[in-house]
């Protein structure tokens, strides 16, 4: 009994692992969409709470001093707005990039599986043609066997 050996095993071997890979690949690119996404979450929030409490502080009188200085780190917060905007386009870019490769990838280990289901399929057929043969022979044997008696 011959036992079944894909072709190409060491190739199927290699494409699950680019696939594992990318996957982790992948996996890290959304984590570091979800931190640059919650910084510029923070810069909005940090933003919006300046503007209400300076808002809120010029209808109770404000010294002008203290104006400037909020205003001043009003147009920093913007600064780094711009900045986390920027990077969770680029970040939000290599994810998208990452996952088509994970789909390519996914395919193309789905394909040397199907190559693989297929050829072991044949080979099955093979081996019973095989033993079917085998056994044919072995009666033809033991009938000629019994006529010769």
């Amino acid at each position: 009994m011959k036992k079944f050996q894909f072709k190409f095993d060491k190739v199927l071997i290699l494409k699950e692992q680019e696939k594992e890979e990318t996957v982790y690949h992948f996996q890290d690119s959304v984590r570091q969409f979800e931190k640059t996404a919650e910084k510029l979450y923070n810069a909005l929030k940090k933003k919006e709470d300046l503007e209400t409490y300076q808002s809120n502080q010029l209808v109770n009188g404000f010294p002008v001093q203290e104006v400037r200085h909020y205003q001043m780190f009003i147009t920093n917060l913007e600064k780094s707005i711009v900045f986390y905007q920027d990077q969770v386009i680029k970040a939000r870019n290599k994810m998208k990039w990452l996952e088509q490769k994970v789909t390519e990838k996914n395919i193309e280990v789905k394909q040397y599986e199907k190559m693989k289901e297929n050829d072991y399929k044949v080979f099955t057929i093979n081996q019973q043609k095989q033993e079917n043969k085998v056994l044919d022979e072995l009666s033809v044997m033991k009938y000629v066997n019994r006529e010769i008696r």
